[in-house]
């Protein structure tokens, strides 16, 4: 296992510098956009529409703690049970920084904060993300997601 993870991490580092002479700067303004509306769903109170990015499939991933979720349908549960009502807060991602791994697949890394209540109420969640997209013909989305 060690070696095959050897080996990716190989061809992946080998893809970043053959992109350096590529212009990716149209597919980071359309993966910021698609983390823009995502933040705008998410804060209007539509999962669904937060969940729009994410590749609609039962291999997408997505890692927490100790947990690892697959498919569209158990992220969209899981985000519907835990942020249900108040809980849902208000969300926001700082610290983006895009990599292109090659032309059809990108990796972001960022901090998420989700800040509840109010006054004496107001709670503050936060953590670290990197989401890995992968660019279809219906555009970029992600694949995996892991979050802490």
């Amino acid at each position: 296992m060690k070696k095959h993870t050897f080996l990716l991490f190989i061809i992946l580092l080998s893809g970043c510098f053959f992109l350096q002479g590529i212009d990716n700067s149209d597919h980071e303004t359309e993966i910021r956009a698609l983390m823009k509306r995502q933040l705008e769903e998410w804060n209007r109170g539509n999962f669904e529409g937060f969940m729009a990015p994410y590749w609609n499939s039962e291999k997408m991933t997505f890692q927490s703690g100790n947990t690892r979720r697959y498919g569209w349908k158990n992220l969209l549960d899981m985000y519907t049970a835990n942020y249900a009502g108040d809980k849902r807060g208000v969300l926001d991602f700082t610290d983006l920084e895009i990599t292109f791994l090659t032309e059809d697949l990108a990796y972001v890394l960022g901090r998420w904060q989700v800040v509840t209540g109010k006054g004496a109420e107001l709670k503050k969640k936060e953590g670290l993300f990197t989401l890995i997209l992968r660019r279809f013909s219906s555009g970029w989305r992600i694949i995996h997601d892991h979050s802490s």
